[in-house]
């Protein structure tokens, strides 16, 4: 089992993963019965914010826009990150010029010029990363959306 990182080293490998070309996410979302729904997408993190890209009409667009909060993983089993997030809008694609450039920039494609997908913006409030057992303690990175680090 590798040496526990501390938490600066943690972080730093953290914002590498989030900002890396083709990022994956899973997204969690229950809808107003608590039924769960889980779905893989693609990631951009644009300044201190998820940026995430799918059809309006879809579960998950629909979970987020009732309940305002998701849980996202990202990373294997053995370096994982679980971000809680508040959705802070949702645009369409074509509706901001710069956030369609950024999240084409990192994103694996550009949804621009489809109908009815929309941008959802998060807003982490609360970080966890670890490897292994040995990082569990001091796994929370984030903690009322401020870094604790």
């Amino acid at each position: 089992m590798p040496e526990p990182r501390d938490r600066v080293t943690r972080k730093a490998d953290l914002l590498t993963a989030l900002t890396a070309p083709a990022a994956d996410v899973w997204v969690a979302t229950a809808s107003p019965g608590a039924a769960p729904h889980l779905v893989p997408l693609s990631l951009a993190w644009i300044g201190d914010q998820a940026v995430i890209a799918l059809e309006g009409r879809s579960v998950t667009a629909r979970n987020l826009g009732a309940s305002g909060v998701a849980r996202l993983a990202v990373g294997p089993t053995r370096d994982v990150a679980m971000i809680d997030v508040v959705l802070e809008r949702s645009t369409g694609v074509d509706d901001d010029a710069s956030l369609g450039e950024a999240y084409a920039a990192q994103a694996d494609w550009d949804p621009r010029g489809l109908p009815g997908y929309v941008f959802l913006v998060l807003r982490p409030t609360r970080i966890q990363a670890w490897r292994e057992s040995n990082e569990l303690a001091g796994r929370v990175l984030m903690r009322d959306g401020d870094w604790v680090i």
